[in-house]
């Protein structure tokens, strides 16, 4: 991987980032607000050796206090002192837990050296340090002072007392809260990469053209839209970014074969919920505007949903046409939109993918060739059942449709390889949903715009094919829409 694909992924899993940082600043604060005060109070101490009149011997007594400070200093964290100052300050402690509170540190060259000790109380931490000090010279001088009752070789002072602390050393929730950002930081992009090393779903061009080895032929941005109003309205300016996607969509399809581009398609999906019947309307329309006769085809014979997006009658259609129950002409509703025919899905049958194979199935899709221009056909998911693969074998080729980030990679490949078993052609795959945010990396808006120096010439749509002469009313349909399924189809 390289710095841009570190990049895409910090940019594509910021929400796992920032949810990381959150919580680990959260939980500094928690602990920082959880954690008892502590307070520390420092006695300064001054250690001096005796004697020393000339020069030569006050610098050999400077160099003997300075070793003093070491020893004085491991007296000072020893139980020996810890014991004589709880002989002198009333403290519910054992020798040992007074001494934990203590400690001595020394400035390096010098006789100094300080007395700190900490407490939840700041009072009683100024009560230890300067009971230790005065406890230490004490024991300084008893330790110093030879056998037989001369003066101490060395002794040791308080320079400065102890006092009472107001700002406790611990927590330093500003420190607490700085560490566990950038430990959450941490954390969160390691989270972030990862997720993404596990994300076996599909969202690039590159895993659909690389990995499975067929073309992308159409990028269908996210339009939440989409979800209320199915059909987009291609004259309303307003939907541009879908409607070119569409166009885009179109032009591909039509491109595939110069010679003998697919006319006959089947509009799938590796799993429900993918936006095939969706991509499958739009797309049918997006032939209409460009001046095309279009049949769309409600060929889910289990779940359709063409009828409610376009308000056409459900009840008769396909199915009734594949039983015999009704003629073609019959059951071919128009819809509001110009060129755009729609043939229902009918009652539900018992046996969809029976139907749908059958030799009636491939006359049906035969006359519906013969008479318009394109023939759009939704169809069933490819896994969970076996429909759209049987009825791809009657058609130029099936278009998968992907959804970004939810169609895993293995169902995407199982979807392939389960059309490639029977024969069926795979045109290509859609990649729908994809992120619209500006600046996204899998998204592009542009302009281009007319030159203004060079003349308009308003052109005429595409010419299409003769409609045909059928003028019946659409209450032929209705009529048909009192048959029922034949009991001998069960």
């Amino acid at each position: 991987m390289e710095i841009q694909d570190y990049l895409k992924i910090l940019k594509a899993r910021w929400v796992i980032i920032a949810v990381t940082v959150m919580v680990a600043v959260l939980g500094a604060l928690g602990v920082s607000l959880l954690t008892k005060p502590l307070y520390q109070a420092t006695a300064k101490m001054f250690v001096s050796a005796t004697g020393g009149s000339t020069v030569g011997e006050a610098y050999q007594n400077n160099l003997f206090s300075q070793q003093r400070v070491a020893s004085y200093s491991e007296l000072v964290t020893g139980e020996a002192l810890a014991e004589r100052v709880l002989g002198v300050l009333p403290l519910d402690l054992t020798p040992a837990e007074l001494a934990e509170k203590v400690e001595a540190n020394s400035t390096p060259d010098t006789v100094l050296f300080d007395i700190t000790a900490s407490d939840a109380s700041p009072t009683i931490a100024r009560d230890i340090a300067n009971a230790m000090a005065a406890e230490l010279i004490d024991q300084v001088r008893e330790l110093e002072t030879p056998a037989d009752g001369g003066t101490p070789a060395a002794g040791v002072k308080t320079v400065q007392l102890a006092g009472v602390s107001e700002t406790p050393v611990s927590p330093k929730t500003l420190r607490n809260l700085a560490v566990g950002a950038g430990v959450g930081l941490l954390i969160g992009i390691a989270l972030a990469v990862l997720r993404d090393r596990l994300d076996n779903t599909v969202k690039d061009r590159r895993d659909i053209e690389a990995v499975f080895g067929r073309t992308q032929v159409g990028s269908i941005p996210f339009d939440k839209r989409r979800t209320e109003h199915p059909a987009i309205e291609f004259h309303d300016p307003g939907q541009s970014p879908s409607a070119e996607a569409f166009r885009e969509l179109r032009t591909n399809l039509q491109f595939l074969a110069v010679d003998n581009p697919p006319r006959v398609v089947v509009v799938t999906s590796a799993i429900p919920s993918e936006g095939k019947s969706t991509t499958a309307v739009n797309l049918a329309l997006a032939m209409a505007e460009a001046g095309h006769h279009v049949a769309l085809v409600e060929g889910d014979l289990r779940r359709p949903r063409i009828s409610n997006y376009l308000g056409v009658l459900g009840s008769v259609g396909l199915s009734t046409v594949l039983a015999g129950q009704a003629d073609l002409n019959d059951v071919m509703q128009p819809t509001k939109y110009e060129g755009l025919e729609v043939l229902a899905s009918g009652q539900l049958p018992p046996n969809p993918s029976e139907l749908l194979g059958s030799e009636a199935s491939r006359s049906l899709l035969d006359q519906l060739r013969r008479r318009f221009d394109y023939v759009i056909v939704d169809g069933a998911p490819l896994l969970p059942v076996t429909d759209s693969a049987v009825l791809t074998t009657h058609t130029d080729g099936a278009l998968i449709v992907t959804r970004y980030g939810h169609t895993k990679s293995h169902e995407l490949d199982r979807a392939i390889k389960n059309l490639e078993a029977i024969g069926a052609r795979v045109l290509g795959v859609v990649l729908v949903m994809t992120p619209t945010k500006k600046g996204d990396a899998y998204s592009y808006s542009y302009s281009y715009n007319a030159d203004s120096n060079r003349p308009r010439v308003d052109l005429a749509r595409a010419p299409s094919r003769a409609p045909h002469t059928d003028k019946r009313p659409r209450s032929t349909a209705t009529k048909a829409a009192g048959k029922k399924w034949p009991e001998t189809a069960q």
